[in-house]
């Protein structure tokens, strides 16, 4: 199981960086950059359930485990975000959107780079 979480979790960071970073090259919100942030968030969900599901108790309290929560939480609300922005057609918001990619990016990753370290360091 630890194999398949991994793969889903890696696959999250690819599909997630490649749409927000192709949505902040071509300086536009299109549909293919929200159809890959869902998939991003779902093969983050579905690795991270995993992982949690593999962990001891009380990792969620952990640093870890509460950077990880708000990172689905704020993919989540990006996800539906951009889905709105793009449904609704709001084009001031369409290429100025990347920023809050960007930032939802970055905080994504603190989790991804511990749960990296801590796998490292520690036998499961």
């Amino acid at each position: 199981m630890l194999i398949i979480a991994t793969i889903f979790i890696t696959a999250a960071l690819i599909f997630y960086s490649v749409g927000v970073w192709a949505e902040k090259f071509q300086k536009t919100l299109k549909l293919w950059h929200v159809i890959i942030f869902w998939i991003g968030l779902l093969c983050d969900t579905l690795g991270t359930t995993m992982m949690e599901k593999m962990a001891s108790q009380g990792s969620l309290f952990s640093f870890h485990g509460i950077t990880g929560l708000l990172a689905i939480l704020l993919m989540l609300f990006h996800a539906i975000w951009a889905s709105i922005v793009l449904v609704k057609k709001y084009s001031n918001m369409m290429v100025k959107f990347h920023t809050f990619s960007i930032l939802v990016w970055f905080i994504w990753l603190i989790p991804y780079i511990s749960g990296m370290i801590y796998g490292m360091t520690h036998k499961f």
